[in-house]
């Protein structure tokens, strides 16, 4: 059988889709500088990963899949919850847990923008040295960091949009709170944390959903199928439907999944960022802040909110939910639409620094 070249490309695009979506699928719930570690580890008892598999199909406070009368989805949802104090000398103090996801809808970001301006301060996720401003419209150049990189590239094959492009991290009342580089790779290391246990256990979790999706006879988030079918989708339009749809599903179950991230004392990548990123609300609070919000990867959110009802004896009191991403169908013949850049951004703006700034 004759192949030709065009084809040979074709497929191969193809096998580079697939190995995108499946990376960026790991690297999803925190896209955090993840530090190089040979150790050979183990992987979760696929039994355990399936008990987390299925315990994570409950309905989370921070991520979901919205959809109509007939199940069908229509938008993947992120949410903002409020924690109110009951302390009657403490009544205007409210602490918000926005959610986000990395790529998105433009309009979900400038939705954001806008409600971030109702805030004292907002503390933000970036992993990145002291100092760092993220200029308004993002970077010109690519991002160096293979992880950053592939969200990118998944951003512009989806025709979404990238969060460090059209978040305005420049006003005054938004606050660095996470940690530095050199922090977080002394945090892994200590905490025996490697990019391949994560990668491990995140293949582990996959093939246990897959053999779960298999013994009911159904085609589960996990069903190899759906990757072979957006694999041979021909029309961008739809394959990009096709792989939000995978993609949707997979972050609605969202909190059983933050397993592949423990190290032997919890996990740097959301619970240690976590009370650092709370070490800056500490200092807020004492300022006299009072309105105040907590913009992290939606992977952080469970854990943020044992934390402010458990140290800061604060309780949830209300719960908004944004669009992230339009699940609707395509129409014939169109094509994923790319993010616009920021109307406002400067031309000249340089990149904020060199090394992997990354927000989870």
């Amino acid at each position: 059988m004759k192949v030709h070249p065009q084809d040979l490309g074709s497929a191969r695009n193809r096998l580079v889709l697939l190995t995108g979506a499946l990376a960026v699928w790991v690297a999803s719930f925190s896209a955090a500088t993840f530090a190089e570690d040979a150790q050979p580890t183990e992987t979760k008892a696929a039994a355990e990963v399936a008990a987390d598999s299925k315990a994570a199909k409950q309905p989370n406070d921070w991520l979901r899949v919205r959809r109509d009368e007939k199940k069908q989805p229509l938008a993947l949802e992120t949410s903002i919850v409020r924690f109110v104090s009951q302390d009657p000398e403490k009544k205007d103090l409210s602490v918000d847990l926005i959610g986000a996801v990395h790529i998105g809808d433009q309009a979900y970001y400038e939705t954001l923008n806008k409600k971030f301006a109702e805030y004292d301060v907002v503390l933000y996720e970036l992993v990145a040295p002291e100092g760092t401003r993220i200029p308004k419209g993002g970077r010109k150049s690519a991002p160096a960091h293979p992880i950053a990189a592939m969200q990118v590239g998944m951003q512009t094959m989806l025709g979404l949009a990238f969060q460090l492009d059209h978040i305005d991290y420049t006003p005054d009342n938004l606050v660095h709170a996470d940690m530095t580089p050199e922090e977080m790779t002394k945090s892994m290391e200590s905490n025996n944390e490697s990019t391949s246990r994560t990668v491990l256990r995140a293949i582990g979790q996959a093939m246990a959903q897959q053999a779960s999706a298999g013994q009911k006879g159904g085609n589960g988030s996990g069903d190899i199928g759906i990757l072979m079918d957006m694999l041979f989708t021909t029309d961008p339009a739809q394959r990009a439907h096709k792989m939000k749809l995978n993609m949707a599903g997979q972050f609605e179950n969202l909190e059983g999944q933050m397993f592949i991230f423990e190290g032997d004392n919890g996990s740097t990548i959301i619970n240690l960022r976590n009370k650092k990123a709370l070490e800056v609300l500490d200092k807020q609070l004492a300022s006299g802040k009072k309105k105040i919000g907590i913009f992290y990867g939606a992977g952080h959110l469970a854990d943020f909110a044992d934390r402010l009802t458990s140290d800061y004896k604060l309780e949830k009191s209300s719960v908004e939910w944004l669009e992230a991403w339009s699940l609707l169908p395509p129409k014939s013949g169109s094509k994923p639409a790319p993010a616009q850049p920021d109307a406002e951004a400067k031309p000249d703006a340089a990149p904020a620094e060199d090394s992997p700034a990354k927000a989870s």
